[in-house]
């Protein structure tokens, strides 16, 4: 086997939906933190937290960015109807429960009143990770699926608010 006939299968399953998402993103996030938490933390007693948690920062935002641009092409479009479509794959097994207040062409708002996975992030003892590998995902997510598209939150749950505020605008043509 070739390293180009090893290469190309990866290029088309970054085409496609993420496979991994078939677990649901909780369990996902959990498989992550269990690896990563403690593999953190060695880092940081070599290199410093400061540093390690920016360069963690930075990496998880670049991925969080290119699954929303495959997002995107999984959902066949990247409008504001395609993005409140793909909210199930964040919503399988309860993981959030979602409070929909407004859903138009131009905008979609709404409020997560409960989160598992920041109760998740406590029961494994990084409720410190909970915004750095989650709740950091999702400016880079939604500027990866449609760049047009302007989120604004001022709150979440994972950082002690009773509820987050999603609220999802497509930027006006100047």
């Amino acid at each position: 086997m070739t390293s180009e006939s090893i290469d190309r299968p990866l290029e088309r399953d970054r085409a496609t939906a993420d496979p991994l998402n078939a677990i649901g993103v909780l369990t996902r996030r959990e498989v992550e933190a269990r690896i990563i938490a403690p593999l953190l933390e060695a880092l940081s007693d070599e290199l410093g937290p400061e540093r390690v948690l920016e360069i963690t920062r930075q990496k998880i935002v670049g991925i969080a960015k290119e699954q929303g641009k495959q997002l995107a092409e999984s959902m066949g479009g990247n409008t504001l109807a395609h993005f409140a479509a793909s909210l199930d794959a964040w919503k399988k097994d309860d993981a959030v429960l979602i409070d929909v207040l407004e859903q138009t062409e131009d905008s979609f708002s709404f409020n997560i009143t409960r989160c598992r996975y920041a109760e998740m992030y406590v029961e494994l003892g990084v409720p410190e990770l909970g915004v750095l590998l989650s709740c950091n995902r999702d400016f880079a997510l939604i500027e990866g699926f449609n760049p047009e598209v302007n989120l604004t939150r001022t709150q979440t749950i994972m950082e002690g608010a009773p509820f987050c505020d999603f609220r999802f605008m497509l930027r006006e043509e100047e």
